[in-house]
């Protein structure tokens, strides 16, 4: 690497001071928020002997991702509101990029495979049973971590293959790939081509199953009764409502080449933190069998 550059200032959200007081407080309580709603989550369903379906298999792995993709940003964000020398080392940016692609990439998977899951119990509900094992769902988790994997080390290896020579100011609060290419002293447009392919094509193609999924879905309870399918409606909803909330701004991001940083992160927070704070509610609210276990549980 020909890079000069050791560290990077990241600018923040606003460079305002009176602004940033009152967004440490508010970020902190919401990353308290992410935490607590998502560790409990995973508690309850480990602890419940009435939670012990592939959805509820699924949802705890989605609020342990929640809990380390916000932790990969916020707690640094929440720390820059109080500094005013908002700086991160080189090693420590591209530590933070792959993190964000790693557990973002993961959630995405996360959110495909919970949506085949409500397909297979609502569409064949009698081959659920073979169709859904324990084994079958340790496989897909293996298979979307391997995914999450190798998908951030493409974008990692890439961006911090390129040269920065200065400036060594990021217009962000945290480092994502657009960022750093804006930065690189090099032509950057085949490598931003290959970004935007690589995040562009897992995102089509996830929310494009999704759709098909949820179709299928809403065709087949035509057929059901009014109970069966409030019932599927009930348990859909959630998932519907979190797929909007993380994939609206996600794929807004990453499927296009940026030209305006200012609006990115603005947009990111809404998928670094809202999302992860909300999925607790959102499951919680909607879901009878989660909150009865978490009444036993307290």
């Amino acid at each position: 690497n020909a890079s000069s550059v050791k560290e990077f200032i990241l600018v923040g959200l606003s460079e305002n001071e009176g602004v940033q007081k009152i967004c440490f407080v508010l970020f902190l309580f919401f990353y308290i928020i992410i935490v607590a709603g998502n560790v409990f989550i995973v508690i309850t369903v480990i602890s419940s002997q009435c939670l012990n379906s592939p959805m509820y298999f699924f949802l705890s792995y989605l609020s342990f991702v929640d809990i380390c993709y916000s932790s990969v940003t916020a707690p640094k964000m929440i720390a820059d509101f109080l500094v005013e020398n908002k700086t991160i080392s080189f090693v420590g940016c591209i530590a933070q990029l792959f993190g964000v692609h790693f557990f973002g990439c993961t959630e995405i998977f996360i959110l495909t495979v919970m949506a085949y899951d409500r397909y297979t119990a609502i569409c064949r509900p009698l081959h659920y049973t073979t169709l859904m094992t324990r084994r079958v769902c340790s496989q897909m988790v293996i298979g979307l971590w391997v995914g999450g994997f190798v998908h951030s080390m493409l974008q990692t290896l890439l961006t911090s293959c390129l040269p920065f020579c200065g400036p060594n100011k990021i217009d962000h609060y945290f480092c994502d790939v657009h960022p750093l290419l804006k930065l690189a002293c090099t032509n950057t447009y085949a490598v931003g081509i290959i970004v935007v392919a690589n995040s562009g094509m897992i995102a089509l193609s996830c929310f494009f199953i999704l759709v098909v999924s949820y179709i299928v879905i809403l065709v087949s309870l035509k057929s059901q009764t009014s109970e069966g399918r409030h019932k599927a409606l009930s348990t859909c909803g959630s998932h519907i409502a979190v797929v909007v909330l993380f994939f609206g701004p996600c794929t807004f991001t990453y499927i296009r080449p940026s030209s305006d940083l200012s609006e990115d992160k603005s947009v990111a927070v809404f998928y670094t933190v809202i999302t992860p704070m909300l999925n607790p509610l959102i499951y919680t609210l909607r879901n009878e069998e989660v909150k009865s276990a978490m009444k036993k549980l307290w």
